[in-house]
């Protein structure tokens, strides 16, 4: 049935090959234009998962309390302080500036500047206070003088300015959608906008602007896709000379390149047809889909070129008219059209497991990378191999090979003889030991950034300069988890709710990497000793009812420390940065104090602003990776059982890949590369490479040993054809993905190091530690006696007919046979177990001898190993065949038959 599939697939193609090739080029020329369409498209909700419990509270009272995609500027000076002239004239400057940036809340805007900095004193007469900078200030020193007498009778000193006044900040949120024309905010052109009115125009020698929040983040990822684009470049030059280096062929370099940059061209054209555009923190998938293009596309073209000069006869091209390139390309497609697809299968499983996590960037880079591996089944393995049957294959291109085949030879005998028992037991010691070494270290593997600043960026990069400096001179920064306090109607009157929630903001300001804590509770505190002529001795909550009202009366709704009823009070909590230890180690002691100190009535809920964005989405991966494992790996062990029919084949594939992945999650611990958004999904490609190498390697070694050739020559000459390719193929990749490391972009750095690693692991897995495996697991590296499959073939009527009519039988005879009392009805193509054909064909022998009448078969191929289990009057357990030397249509091997 499958045989009937693939041939009727061969058939149309080949068939009409200026047709395929006319309806692909006019595809990629309609997808090349919608190319042009393709937008960045980097979206704050994106990286929210919507479902997770901490995102509720943020969503309900986003509105009420701001959202956490904030953006801080901060101006320092050089030497000095804050007082001078100069420096509030580019200061306020500045705030008017990012007042009026498209995209900024203007409510929110923060500065000394804005009437929203106010101060509050104890004069003789009770309690004064006004803006910081007073509307009749003039930059002399004495109304300098004034200012800093404001603010050390203010809160602002740590948050507005620096603690030791060299710098002064302007905070402001930034809207989700453009009101200027309703779309979402374009994140890049606010980054832009912020460096061409902000930092251009007041950066002096005197005064430096530092700017972070994630529109800066996106726009200066965006900025360093100049370099993506130049080593996408490199990468491509690499795998030419390299593809051209192995294939001793131009044409063949060509035609493997043009069909794998096709895929990308489709998948890029395809996303803005479904509306979608690309993610900065996305912009690798198409590396990795044009790898994997690769991949199967020097299988492909390294198969034709083997059948080529396996089959390359006047024979051939009797039987399929176009010459031995034609034959070869036809030779090739139904040997790889079941093993690639079920390997782009398993791939494509791979990344739609990730749409399990509920994470609008995860699912697109699912989607992006799945459109990309589907679309290869189409280009490499229907395509190419069009293309490829008009590549002549002549004399002198046979020599090339050969000697590149010479050349190799000491190298797959060393190879080949892990196919020992002895020797493969020793790789399997070897494997085991590594996999025990992974295990152990990425048990330690953290979810989330392990470093400084933005890990997508390099340490030196403006970014992560600006956000160090802010850290160090500012108790406040970008990194804020509020944590809502939800409680009666006039909670924030109530002493005993007051005096918890002081508690519960004492609590975490005694974490580790907790820079600073603001609550309503903290500033009641402060404005009870202002009533009380600033005594210390008055700083506590008052237990009088209408003192309370007196103490919170004066923090206003816009402080972000209440809402207008008095029923929801967020503590908001400043760290020293978003590393997963900090953000694990606030959430872990939010988590126990709810626990440990629960009152009724006060409900402590996580979790707002940009760390509590953070804590959901490292959960979710938290939570999510190890059944994406599973269901990566279910897929992967479904397809091998239903397409080998055999748990040991099986076994033999699915082993490398665990060892690969425990070493992956080492690799990513050693190298302090968290498991988050952008580095999940290249765990998942290289469960999906090390599957594309597995299958094709086991597929080919089964086909020798359906020859009934000994394991280790079966395994030599798998070297020979698909090894080297496999081998090849992760060479170049590695090497094309290696010069990676030199980016700006740190990100694509360490994913250039990861795949380069998960590239020629699992190649060495396919190569080493799979034969080791099947040399045990394998009953004697053959199959069972009773599971064979073989071909027949046969005259209709016996006798007369030419022999090149002679075809091979290809449908499998039903497994319920009764006594045959005549000639057995063998016609057309079909392919049967050989325990059927043996007893079927024994039946028709027995009943021609009795009617004197010769039997209609006159060649059954029968294996050696299982002709004894045959029994009937046949002369020798290899009948001859009349028929000249036919290449077959489907080779023995080609498919992966049950065991």
């Amino acid at each position: 049935m499958r045989n009937t599939f693939v041939e009727t697939i061969e058939n149309a193609i080949f068939g009409h090959r200026a047709v395929v090739i006319a309806l692909f080029l006019a595809i990629t020329l309609l997808l090349g234009y919608s190319l042009t369409n393709l937008k960045v498209d980097a979206g704050f909700n994106k990286m929210l998962p919507l479902t997770h419990e901490y995102m509720q509270p943020f969503l309900e009272y986003r509105d009420e309390f701001g959202g956490a995609n904030r953006v801080i500027i901060a101006l320092t000076v050089s030497s000095g302080d804050i007082f001078t002239p100069a420096f509030f004239d580019t200061l306020g400057k500045a705030t008017d500036a990012a007042f009026f940036i498209p995209g900024v809340d203007r409510a929110s805007v923060s500065s000394l500047f804005t009437p929203n900095a106010r101060f509050t004193e104890v004069v003789e007469d009770g309690i004064s206070g006004g803006n910081i900078i007073p509307a009749d200030f003039k930059p002399t020193p004495e109304g300098l003088a004034r200012v800093r007498e404001n603010l050390l009778k203010s809160n602002y000193v740590g948050r507005l300015v620096a603690n030791d006044f060299t710098g002064a900040i302007i905070s402001a949120s930034l809207l989700e959608i453009d009101p200027r024309t309703g779309d979402r905010l374009d994140y890049i052109e606010v980054a832009r906008n912020m460096e061409a009115r902000i930092r251009a125009p007041y950066r002096s020698e005197d005064i430096h602007v530092h700017i972070i929040g994630f529109a800066k983040v996106v726009g200066d990822i965006y900025e360093g896709l100049d370099s993506v684009g130049l080593f996408f470049l490199i990468t491509l030059i690499l795998a030419a000379i390299l593809v051209h280096l192995y294939m001793h062929s131009v044409r063949l370099t060509l035609v493997t390149l043009l069909c794998s940059l096709m895929t990308v061209i489709w998948q890029l054209g395809l996303l803005p047809l479904l509306g979608y555009g690309i993610d900065p923190l996305s912009i690798l998938m198409p590396f990795l889909v044009l790898a994997i293009a690769v991949s199967h596309a020097m299988q492909m073209t390294s198969a034709t070129r083997a059948e080529a000069f396996a089959n390359g006869n006047a024979a051939s091209h009797a039987v399929v008219p176009g010459g031995a390139a034609s034959v070869a390309a036809r030779l090739a497609f139904r040997r790889l059209l079941l093993p690639g697809g079920i390997a782009l299968a398993s791939d494509i499983t791979g990344f739609l497991a990730i749409l399990f996590i509920e994470i609008d960037i995860i699912r697109e880079m699912a989607i992006t990378a799945g459109i990309g591996v589907a679309v290869i089944i189409l280009t490499n393995l229907i395509l190419l191999p069009v293309l490829l049957s008009y590549v002549p294959f002549d004399d002198a291109y046979r020599k090339r090979f050969q000697r590149g085949v010479q050349f190799l030879t000491p190298l797959w005998d060393l190879v080949s003889t892990i196919s020992q028992r002895r020797n493969a037991l020793v790789v399997l010691a070897i494997g085991a030991l590594l996999a025990l070494f992974g295990l152990w270290k990425g048990i330690d593997i953290r979810i989330g950034d392990l470093r400084e600043g933005v890990p997508e960026l390099r340490a030196d990069a403006t970014y992560n300069m600006d956000s160090r400096i802010i850290s160090e001179r500012f108790s406040i920064g970008v990194d804020i988890l509020s944590v809502l306090v939800k409680t009666k109607d006039d909670g924030c009157i109530d002493y005993d709710i007051m005096a918890d929630i002081d508690r519960f903001a004492w609590k975490m300001r005694n974490v580790p990497g907790v820079q600073s804590v603001i609550s309503l509770a903290g500033m009641a505190r402060i404005i009870n000793a202002g009533w009380n002529e600033g005594s210390l001795d008055w700083r506590e909550l008052p237990r009088n009812r209408h003192m309370m009202i007196q103490s919170v009366s004066h923090v206003k709704t816009s402080s972000g420390l209440l809402n207008k009823d008095c029923s929801v009070m967020p503590v908001l909590i400043f760290t020293a940065d978003h590393k997963a230890g900090t953000i694990a180690r606030v959430i872990d002691a939010v988590k126990h104090y709810r626990t440990e100190y629960a009152t009724d009535g006060v409900e402590y809920l996580l979790a707002g602003h940009n760390l509590g964005v953070m804590a959901a989405t490292n959960e979710a991966v938290d939570a999510a990776q190890f059944p994406i494992l599973a269901y990566v790996f279910l897929a992967i062990i479904a397809l091998c059982v239903f397409t080998f029919r055999s748990i040991r084949a099986m076994l033999c594939i699915v082993i490398p890949l665990a060892v690969v992945s425990l070493l992956s999650y080492a690799l990513m611990t050693y190298l302090a590369i968290g498991l988050k958004v952008n580095t999940l999904s290249v765990v998942a490609l290289g469960v999906g490479i090390g599957v594309d190498y597995g299958i094709y390697i086991f597929s080919r070694l089964r086909a020798f040993m359906d020859e009934e050739k000994p394991f280790t020559d079966a395994f030599r000459e798998t070297l020979e054809t698909t090894g080297a390719s496999v081998v090849f193929t992760a060479l170049i990749l590695a090497i094309g993905v290696a010069t990676w490391t030199f980016s700006d972009l740190a990100f694509q750095a360490d994913m250039g190091i990861m795949l380069a690693f998960m590239f020629l692991v699992n190649m060495l897995g396919a190569i080493l530690l799979l034969p080791a495996l099947a040399a045990w697991i394998l009953p004697h590296g053959g199959r069972k006696r009773n599971r064979f499959r073989c071909h027949v073939r046969c005259l209709q009527p016996c006798g007369g007919r030419d022999p090149k009519t002679i075809a091979p039988l290809s449908t499998r005879i039903p497994k319920k046979k009764t006594p045959s009392t005549g000639p057995l009805s063998f016609h057309g193509k079909k392919s049967v177990p050989i325990s059927t054909i043996g007893r079927a064909a024994r039946l028709e022998f027995q009943a021609n001898q009795k009617r004197g009448q010769p039997s209609r078969i006159i060649a059954l191929v029968i294996p050696l190993s299982v002709y004894p289990f045959l029994s009937g009057p046949f002369p020798s357990p290899r009948l001859p065949d009349p028929s000249p030397r036919l290449p077959d249509p489907f080779p023995r091997g080609t498919f992966p038959f049950p065991r």
